[in-house]
């Protein structure tokens, strides 16, 4: 059974946390991440099969999903690997890719993650569709350990699935359709859900779709980059104009 912390007369004394309550939450957690687990069973079969297909050993793909978790990254580190790239470009393109998560960590409710070890974790297994599932509506009220267990089944579920492929991958046959598009229908159905919450608020959308139009037009290169960039000034652009306005009672 596990202890909280409680103040009584100034001094912390142990609190029993039921262990119901605890199983309570990870089953709600597993309900909630139920569909973005689901999407990452394909993918994780497609990068494991890949791995192996690539020349590396099966135990490749294990690792790269449970110490990298990048997703997008760990299908381009393959290249990389087998190519022996330098370190200095693998950390470089780890930076390019991953560098959303920087503009993530502004609103993930970390703060609501109880203990270090905690917050290092949810810190580390921040990815796309954890930051989705965490920050929507319905999520405000989500304590702490229901945002750890959902974001360690997604973790092990990636993890898996790569294990999986990689020792099945030449059972996969190579016409096989659709496995590529399994993220694309996962980040348009997570797209819809964010949408919805936002009860009619169209200008968020909005910004986001102009800043992507405008990053496509002035840096294709690096359009990505740009996106978020130009999303996080018009949202703070927007923050500015709204706070000023005068309150009318």
């Amino acid at each position: 059974m596990e202890t909280r912390p409680a103040v009584t007369g100034g001094r912390p004394r142990p609190v029993s946390v039921p262990e119901p309550a605890r199983r309570s939450e990870a089953h709600a957690a597993f309900r909630e991440s139920a569909g973005a687990v689901l999407g990452f069973v394909p993918l994780g079969l497609a990068f494991g099969a890949l791995v192996t297909q690539s020349g590396l050993d099966w135990w490749w793909a294990g690792l790269s999903a449970a110490l990298a978790f990048g997703g997008s990254f760990e299908f381009l580190l393959i290249g990389l690997v087998t190519t022996a790239a330098p370190l200095a470009a693998i950390a470089v393109s780890s930076f390019m890719v991953n560098v959303r998560h920087v503009f993530y960590a502004l609103s993930f409710p970390v703060h609501r993650i109880p203990g270090r070890l905690g917050k290092t974790y949810a810190t580390f297994a921040l990815c796309d569709e954890a930051y989705v599932l965490a920050t929507r509506e319905q999520a405000r009220s989500w304590p702490g350990r229901r945002i750890l267990w959902m974001q360690c089944f997604l973790h092990a579920a990636w993890a898996g699935s790569a294990i999986a492929g990689a020792l099945l991958g030449s059972l996969i046959p190579e016409r096989v359709t659709g496995l590529d598009f399994a993220l694309t229908a996962l980040f348009a159905v997570l797209a819809l859900d964010a949408v919805r919450d936002l009860r009619g608020e169209l200008s968020i959308p909005g910004l986001a779709l102009l800043s992507a139009l405008g990053a496509r037009l002035l840096f294709p290169g690096e359009m990505l980059l740009a996106a978020f960039v130009l999303f996080a000034a018009a949202l703070l652009a927007r923050q500015l104009t709204t706070s000023k306005k005068p309150s009318h009672a």
